[in-house]
């Protein structure tokens, strides 16, 4: 069967969500297409199994952005998942909303109806919260989440005393009544396993009659009727190429680089690029795969004199105890994110809210410039230190290299390539460099061993972060929601601009990017416009 209501693009964090919440009532016929395999790999479900994902191709599509003029013309590293959960499946699964003030900004943007108190129920309706149902926390969802406080490493707490130190805040929840301060994260884990939207969402409803699923499927273009109402997707699967039709709607989920890059194969875009490569324009909307986002990183790492993380993992006989610990109690570090500390702080006085982002790691490890080689724990008792700017400035584009579906999109974030986002580049480095500095974390470290001298002038830090800055894989903004087609791709209703029948539901369609991680964010905008697509089809 080749009729569908519903055809969603992309099983990953926003998808596996859509997929059940529109095939959850048994009226309508959902056809879920993703381009990777099963995420039945033990490495899925083992929260330090994303070290397994990084540099595998099988289940990442590896992607690098182009040449970046402020970052020393360095290509960076975008990992993106090709597998069941997408992108979900194979990240460090820190449990972050961002601040009020992010999704404030959303609805000024002109969206209404996805300000904070709108967003939250939506939030606390994803979530299976230990403390259960607050103001703030749902504890009746379907994504596990785990307060690391109490499995976190002892080294946490002498960063967290060097913050006190420092009199910057505390705060028991990130994600509760206050966002700003020091303290430990919460993960979407439950029992000591990943707990993703494909796990949590998809495995469960696949049971479904109505509920069609095809992997390895690659969209190559969504179809439009004689109205240019969207009515299906040509798909290539195992080397054949099918066509499905959708009687209600297509709506894509294929994520911040390939939802702008299929909708421009497809003929919606800006004109003067599709017509670049031959593509007929089926609707100008030159806000395609603009306003690119990411949170742009630099990590400094510390020689301890007190056992860390390292020792535990860095070696075989540490690792075979984790694990044999994890078999008989699924706790202990391989239960865990490494990321496991931080916080969200003012740069400076002149801040109004926290701008910038702190992961304190009881664990300093090495990521590989070799596609080849493994993460692995740096052969030393030690931690590390990451700072990103919450809320960059700096906009970039996604933008089709080719015509032809197979060949990647060109990445182009455009880092630092405002005054702000370098001036907070150097605040970055100061607020860690301070934290360091601190009686409480000078007590346990031996030496900085990167990036030392070299970052000792606000110049010095400038440089390093133009050295050695990364992406955190926070793309978004791709697609992004506005009421002005000229400057926008979706309605607050996600969908398309001049294109019936078609939706988009996933980070692209954020109107800025949120102050911490997003894969908490992408899987509210599902839950959230599952149920608009619902209430448009009751």
């Amino acid at each position: 069967m080749n009729q569908y209501d519903f055809i969603i693009v992309g099983a990953g964090s926003a998808g596996c969500i859509l997929a059940n919440r529109l095939s959850e009532n048994g009226k309508h016929r959902v056809l879920l297409l993703e381009a990777g395999g099963k995420d039945n790999s033990f490495w899925f479900r083992l929260p330090v199994g994303y070290v397994k994902s990084y540099y595998n191709p099988k289940n990442n599509w590896m992607y690098y952005s182009e040449p970046q003029a402020e970052l020393a013309g360095r290509k960076v590293y975008v990992p993106r998942g090709k597998v069941m959960g997408g992108s979900g499946n194979i990240n460090a699964m820190i449990f972050l909303r961002g601040q009020k003030a992010d999704y404030d900004d959303w609805e000024a943007a002109g969206n209404p109806g996805w300000g904070y108190e709108d967003v939250l129920p939506y939030f606390k309706k994803l979530e299976a919260h230990p403390d259960g149902e607050t103001r703030y926390r749902g504890g009746k969802g379907l994504i596990g989440v785990t307060p690391m406080k109490s499995q976190a490493h002892p080294i946490c707490n002498d960063y967290l005393a060097a913050c006190k130190e420092l009199d910057l805040p505390q705060t028991d929840d990130f994600n509760g009544a206050k966002f700003e301060g020091a303290g430990i994260y919460e993960a979407n884990i439950q029992h000591g396993q990943r707990a993703s939207s494909s796990f949590r969402y998809l495995h469960p409803a696949l049971k479904r009659p109505n509920l069609t699923i095809r992997l390895h499927a690659q969209t190559e273009r969504i179809l439009f009727d004689e109205q240019q109402h969207a009515c299906g997707v040509r798909v290539r699967i195992e080397g054949e190429v099918h066509e499905f039709k959708a009687a209600k709607e297509v709506i894509v989920a294929a994520g911040a680089v390939d939802s702008p890059k299929l909708l421009q194969l497809s003929g919606i875009g800006d004109q003067t690029l599709l017509s670049k490569y031959g593509i007929k324009t089926v609707r100008h909307l030159p806000a395609v795969g603009q306003h690119l986002q990411d949170h742009l990183c630099v990590s400094y790492y510390y020689r301890a004199n007190r056992k860390t993380l390292n020792d535990e993992l860095g070696n075989l006989f540490g690792q075979a105890k984790a694990a044999l610990q994890y078999a008989f109690t699924r706790k202990g570090p391989l239960s865990l994110s490494v990321n496991q500390a931080g916080g969200f702080f003012r740069g400076n006085e002149e801040q109004q809210q926290a701008n910038l982002q702190i992961y304190f790691n009881p664990l300093s490890y090495t990521i590989p410039k070799n596609p080849n080689a493994n993460l692995k724990a740096e052969p030393y008792s030690g931690f590390l230190m990451a700072v990103n700017p919450c809320r960059p400035t700096s906009r970039g584009s996604i933008e089709l290299a080719s015509a032809d579906p197979s060949v990647p999109a060109r990445i182009m974030p455009n880092y630092l390539s405002t005054e702000h986002d370098r001036q907070e580049a150097i605040q970055s480095c100061q607020l860690v460099r301070k934290i360091a500095q601190t009686r409480a974390l000078q007590a346990i470290t031996v030496e900085e061993v990167s990036p030392g001298d070299a970052a000792a002038s606000e110049e010095g830090m400038l440089n390093f972060f133009r050295q050695e800055s990364g992406s955190i894989y926070h793309l978004c903004g791709t697609c992004a929601m506005g009421p002005d087609d000229t400057r926008s791709v979706v309605s607050s209703e996600l969908k398309v601009h001049g294109v019936p029948g078609l939706r988009v539901v996933d980070a692209s369609i954020f109107p800025n990017i949120t102050s911490a991680n997003i894969n908490a964010p992408t899987m509210m905008v599902a839950e959230k416009g599952a149920d608009l697509i619902l209430a448009d089809w009751h």
